[in-house]
């Protein structure tokens, strides 16, 4: 008959006491990490299986995160969310994945399912989520939580890239190239990061002495066709207002402006040039490659779990607001041009 794995079988295996491996399973005192691995590792190899219930009653807690995101399949989100795992994973932390689709009454069935399931903390990220609602959750909860992408969502905290450096590089890059009629395509307007790359990005051109046209603002929603929909919207502008470049506020919406271009029989960069955000994985692979801001964006996803992992393990306090610094990827679906072609 098979052994049945206890604490005193892991605790032998990893060299410690059997009250040291209770404190890494039930997360009840602080542990090295060196030692926590070590236990860990033990666990993992013997198969032992502790019950959460068990772990709960005891600690207080079930090692486990919640978090609520708009859609798991967006490339940038998945990224995200493979962030978050790794560090859960790494700190031995359950993750709770829940899709809202952005629709409220399922984010707050979710928010509701995972208080009843006892998560320790939560995570939300939404990409079009209606104002004040990550505060609202946040104080629903009950329990510490990060908002990711998001800047004013007190009482949690905020992770994101810093938008309002994002777009002046991306305004920066386009004007320095030689470009002058430069359009945006870009998410909801309402949505917090959106707001702020529109203003860093209008901000450098005005700085750059270059006006910009509101014609050539188009609000999309964030996905591929919202993309195709804008692009087909600028291209159909007579031809002196026609944009030279596009500036996407993802990749994902650069993806359906390339297409689009394609389909208009443009060529990119050779008649317009194209220029997303984000830097997920298929923007190298585009064609032509996506030139575009690269977020640190497993980064964040990392730093959002790290940094309520660590307020849970050790009371460190989480702070108000974090924002990673973004970086310009030139590729090829944006040219030079010359003085004489403004």
């Amino acid at each position: 008959m098979k052994h049945h794995v206890t604490i005193k079988d892991v605790a032998r295996e990893a060299g410690v006491s059997n009250s040291t491996v209770s404190h890494v399973v039930n997360g009840t005192r602080f542990v090295s990490s060196e030692t926590a691995e070590r236990v860990r590792a033990a666990i993992a190899r013997l198969g032992f299986a502790p019950s959460g219930v068990a772990q709960a009653l005891k600690g207080h807690r079930t090692r486990t995160i919640g978090m609520i995101v708009t859609s798991s399949t967006n490339p940038f989100f998945a990224a995200l969310i493979h962030g978050v795992e790794a560090a859960c994973f790494t700190h031995g932390y359950s993750l709770i994945l829940c899709n809202s689709e952005d629709d409220r009454d399922k984010v707050q069935g979710y928010l509701a399912t995972l208080r009843a399931k006892r998560i320790d903390a939560l995570i939300i990220l939404s990409s079009n989520q209606q104002p004040g609602l990550t505060a609202e959750l946040a104080r629903a909860s009950g329990v510490p939580t990060v908002a990711l992408d998001d800047e004013d969502a007190a009482p949690a905290s905020t992770i994101a890239d810093d938008s309002l450096a994002g777009g002046t590089l991306a305004a920066a890059y386009l004007a320095g190239g030689g470009f002058r009629r430069i359009a945006c395509i870009t998410g909801p307007l309402e949505h917090p990061r959106s707001a702020i790359r529109f203003r860093g990005f209008t901000e450098e051109l005005a700085r750059r002495g270059i006006p910009f046209d509101p014609a050539l603002a188009i609000a999309s929603e964030p996905d591929v066709a919202g993309g195709d929909r804008a692009m087909r919207a600028l291209l159909a502008l007579p031809p002196a207002r026609r944009p030279q470049a596009v500036f996407c506020f993802n990749d994902v919406m650069a993806v359906g402006a390339l297409s689009a271009a394609y389909q208009c029989g443009l060529e990119v960069p050779g008649q317009i040039s194209v220029m997303g955000y984000d830097d997920i994985e298929i923007a190298a692979f585009t064609a032509p490659p996506l030139t575009t801001i690269r977020q640190p964006v497993s980064e964040l996803g990392h730093r959002a779990a790290s940094v309520i992992i660590d307020h849970l393990e050790t009371g460190a306090a989480m702070p108000e607001r974090t924002r990673l610094a973004p970086e310009l990827v030139k590729r090829s679906s944006v040219r030079q041009v010359a003085a004489t072609e403004e």
